[in-house]
């Protein structure tokens, strides 16, 4: 690998580049993390557009109920695929060229889904879109995380998730314009429009994007990570030697887990410590990413954000307007409140935000299941029940956007030691892929099975025990650098555990 091609064109200069003070550094990771959201605002459209594009699809090509729920929730599937291929990409490529091949994936997907004329064409072009989802949602928290000072890193660890429904909403918002356009062109448009961004997002991280301290070091280019810490950092010099000590203690134990003199190769090393014989710190870490991985696709999200047309006109709302005007408003609800984490993570900590969603979440979600079961003939209970649903949804969205949306991959991201960060984030972000695939490819035989509100009971006990999980086995992490993670985990340190002596020296 050339050296000149580790830093963007923008920014490989021969000059030292001025040292970041507190604003100037904060500044410049602002800008590198908002590039690498637009990883994430694609994703979402992609995620999103289905919803209102589904209804057109099927009346185009014929497409059945059962193939549609099959064609959304393998979507879900074929991320998995790409989550865990994201995080050898980039411990091999780097974050930043991964980036790039997110983009070019993310193209590709939408442009052979636009040009689909049949049902085996859409699910090609879901392939290649669900694997590059699966890129995107690994690739662009490890990137912030490992790219971020550590007084702003919950701040812009949000940015992600915050792109990610901006990048729904806009789908939403695409579903409802261009639903007047005639059914053979109007959901190629809406799918089509998702391969522009893709464009923006390739040049960006090829020009503008440097590659991340912490990958630049544990690939031996100890220089040109010092030219991106002090562009981020006020003491660059003593974050390197921190991030050069952390990479050292890895290899040790890496050599010291082979049984020999010798390490096993990187790769099988670092699923070895993660599957087979975690240590028990990692054990520990590896449990709290699980757990709010499933917990928060457990909790019925994907249903609303692919389903929302479905369970709106379920409830009585019959205009196709009024149905797709509902999910727009649900989409803004959800990006509004999504803003909240990023000022108050690091304020007020991950912890409470997550409980505070959790709760939020399972009291929504049981108004909404009432709100359903009393549907009625008679138009005055129907209007109200429609109104008390639609109101229960956008509740719902905003209170999972204040913690489950963007802490738990802020909380994920940034736990897992350096030597475990990417392929780590992988696999929890293949968790929820699967988890993702078992909501979306069965919520319309669920419904059909226990009952709409049914459906939304099991999802509100759901929530309540993922605030059960929460107050139990997550510690707090606010405040302490990527190197401290690992020590905040040893000794059983749970969540109302004081951290070890080498956690708080920070």
């Amino acid at each position: 690998m050339k050296e000149e091609d580790l830093e963007s064109p923008l920014l490989a200069d021969d000059k030292e580049p001025a040292p970041a003070n507190g604003a100037r550094g904060c500044t410049y990771a602002l800008v590198c993390a908002l590039l690498a959201s637009v990883t994430s605002i694609i994703y979402g459209y992609n995620r999103g557009v289905m919803s209102g594009a589904q209804k057109f699809i099927q009346a185009d090509l014929g497409v059945t109920d059962a193939q549609l729920e099959v064609l959304i929730g393998a979507t879900s599937v074929y991320s998995l695929v790409g989550s865990l291929v994201a995080g050898w990409a980039c411990d091999r490529a780097g974050r930043r060229r991964t980036i790039v091949l997110s983009a070019a994936l993310f193209l590709a997907g939408s442009a052979v889904t636009a040009a689909a004329d049949g049902y085996a064409a859409l699910m090609a072009g879901q392939l290649v879109a669900g694997v590059a989802c699966g890129f995107g949602l690994v690739v662009a928290p490890v990137y912030i995380a490992e790219i971020s000072p550590a007084n702003a890193r919950g701040f812009l660890s949000s940015i992600p998730e915050i792109a990610g429904n901006s990048g729904i909403l806009l789908s939403y918002i695409a579903d409802f314009a261009l639903a007047g356009v005639p059914t053979p062109l109007n959901w190629r448009l809406m799918i089509g429009i998702g391969a522009v961004p893709p464009l923006f997002l390739s040049a960006a991280a090829t020009l503008a994007m440097p590659e991340t301290p912490r990958w630049l070091v544990l690939h031996g280019h100890h220089d040109e990570a010092r030219r991106v810490l002090v562009r981020t950092v006020g003491d660059a010099d003593r974050r390197l030697q921190e991030i050069v000590t952390s990479v050292q203690e890895a290899t040790k134990q890496q050599q010291a887990a082979a049984g020999s003199g010798s390490a096993a190769p990187p790769s099988t090393s670092v699923w070895r410590e993660i599957l087979l014989r975690p240590t028990p710190a990692v054990r520990r870490v590896m449990i709290a990413i699980l757990g709010l991985q499933v917990f928060q696709q457990a909790s019925g999200v994907a249903a609303m954000v692919l389903y929302a047309p479905r369970v709106f006109s379920h409830v009585g709302i019959t205009s196709e307007r009024a149905v797709l005007g509902a999910t727009v408003l649900l989409g803004a609800a959800k990006t509004v409140a999504i803003v909240v984490p990023l000022f108050l993570a690091d304020r007020l900590g991950r912890r409470p935000m997550l409980l505070s969603s959790a709760g939020g979440m399972a009291a929504s979600l049981l108004v909404l299941g009432l709100s359903v079961s009393m549907r009625s003939t008679t138009a005055a209970a129907t209007s109200w029940a429609a109104a008390t649903c639609v109101a229960a949804a956008v509740a719902y969205m905003a209170t999972f956007s204040l913690g489950f949306g963007p802490v738990i991959w802020m909380y994920g991201s940034e736990i897992l030691p350096l030597r475990l960060r990417a392929q780590g984030t992988g696999v929890g972000t293949a968790v929820n892929r699967v988890m993702s695939a078992v909501v979306g490819m069965t919520f319309i035989s669920m419904y059909e099975a226990v009952g709409m509100a049914g459906t939304f009971y099991i999802f509100a006990a759901l929530s309540a025990a993922a605030w059960v999980f929460v107050y139990a086995c997550l510690p707090e992490t606010k405040g302490r650098s990527l190197e401290e993670m690992e020590a905040l985990f040893d000794g059983g340190a749970g969540a109302g555990a004081a951290p070890s002596a080498r956690a708080a020296l920070s």
